[in-house]
């Protein structure tokens, strides 16, 4: 991969974590107790590259009650032009006190994942601080497609806080469905 793709690839991480989506309740379930299923696809600079995204699912309870906060992905991004695809799973975490510094992600066996920071802003420090961090792991398309009952990811952060989103609600076989149509 060249640098100019990768920056562009990190690029469109970054600037896709800004983007609204419907949000689940906690507990990864939509109304009525149902999963949610649907996995959104968007087109970035003209057309190169598309995005599928999977339904956001809480990690934690929406900070201070405002929804599209403390949530996790499951994301592709595929360059129509080389036919690269990256993987990733993506965690939106906002929280009060101390600041987290995330910078490290495993999978369920301990393995290192390729850590991606992706945005950490203070929210306010009156009277206290609040922060607000994304971030995603990049997953191998092996490790996608053999975890057959969902990965677990664990993050890490310098302040010693750990994450540990499951995507146990999508399977790679519709995953892979989806992006093949889009292709």
């Amino acid at each position: 991969m060249t640098i100019t793709r990768a920056v562009a690839l990190l690029l469109l991480a970054a600037l896709a974590g800004c983007g609204g989506m419907a949000s689940g309740p906690p507990g990864g379930a939509a109304a009525g107790g149902r999963q949610p299923t649907a996995i959104a696809v968007s087109t970035e600079q003209g057309g190169r590259f598309i995005g599928l995204t999977g339904p956001r699912l809480q990690h934690t309870e929406p900070f201070l009650g405002v929804s599209g906060t403390n949530f996790y992905t499951l994301r592709t991004w595929i360059d129509r032009g080389s036919g690269e695809t990256v993987h990733q799973l993506y965690v939106a975490d906002s929280y009060a006190g101390t600041p987290r510094d995330w910078n490290a992600a495993r999978d369920a066996q301990g393995r290192p994942l390729r850590f991606i920071p992706i945005s950490k802003n203070e929210i306010t420090c009156q009277p206290n601080c609040s922060y607000a961090e994304e971030f995603a792991a990049a997953i191998p398309e092996a490790e996608l497609r053999n975890a057959t009952s969902g990965l677990t990811i664990t993050f890490t952060a310098r302040s010693g806080a750990e994450r540990m989103p499951s995507s146990a609600r999508w399977s790679y076989g519709r995953w892979s469905r989806a992006r093949r149509r889009k292709m």
